[in-house]
């Protein structure tokens, strides 16, 4: 998903432009220091004490120049208001928190006035189109079927949360001023690979083979993930 942000970034900016970027939800921090090394300004928003830790640590071991080029703050992504001003920000990540939320139309209203005019906002939400996959390649028939009339799941560290259907999420966009303007499929084919596998010696490949399924249909409509990029008007 990082090779889809690059080309969204790419074909919305300048080559060489220095971007002002918000990560709401910056976990440890991956995302935010990749883009801080490429040479933008990023500020990173988090709420977990473990988290915002694990990403200070990381940022310390990096040069000066990057140090400078990122902060963090603690904060949750609901209150932008209270920590920026309207159109502070060229790029908006909002990547794996809208399944910890359980109204997000406000939440991506707040993001969208981050952004400047032209500024992109990048989503990353559970497929509720697809919810079925996982369970039914598992084998776990009763899941499956249950999955079909539902946009609650329980992921990988065992909590109860909630995937987004893209229709409803490209009607959101439209609504806050951000339309969609391309998505993708993340994690067709690996979704159901474990967390501590180990990585294949074919890893190019697979990587090839994932891009290649997250822009085209019908793969793309049963990915694990939606990748959703909203341009400000």
């Amino acid at each position: 998903m990082a090779r889809q942000l690059d080309e969204q970034i790419a074909g919305r900016f300048p080559v060489g432009q220095r971007l002002r970027v918000l990560d709401v939800g910056m976990g440890q921090g991956t995302q935010a220091l990749r883009l801080a090394r490429a040479g933008h300004q990023v500020t990173g928003l988090e709420q977990d004490a473990t988290m915002i830790a694990a990403a200070r640590e990381a940022l310390a071991g990096q040069p000066a120049g990057i140090q400078e080029r990122m902060r963090i703050i603690e904060g949750d992504g609901r209150d932008t208001g209270v920590h920026f001003l309207p159109g502070s920000f060229d790029v908006v990540l909002c990547h794996g928190v809208l399944m910890y939320v359980e109204e997000p139309d406000p939440l991506l209203a707040g993001l969208a006035r981050m952004l400047a005019p032209g500024g992109l906002l990048s989503l990353l939400a559970r497929n509720g189109d697809a919810l079925a996959m996982r369970p039914g390649l598992y084998g776990d028939w009763a899941g499956a079927l249950t999955a079909f009339e539902t946009t609650a799941y329980r992921n990988r560290l065992g909590l109860d949360v909630r995937a987004d259907r893209r229709a409803a999420l490209t009607a959101t966009l439209a609504g806050i001023g951000a339309p969609l303007h391309t998505w993708y499929g993340v994690r067709v084919f690996t979704d159901t690979a474990p967390d501590e596998a180990p990585v294949p010696a074919d890893v190019e490949a697979l990587l090839a083979v994932e891009e290649r399924a997250g822009r085209t249909d019908p793969y793309r409509g049963v990915a694990a993930l939606l990748h959703l990029c909203g341009v400000r008007g």
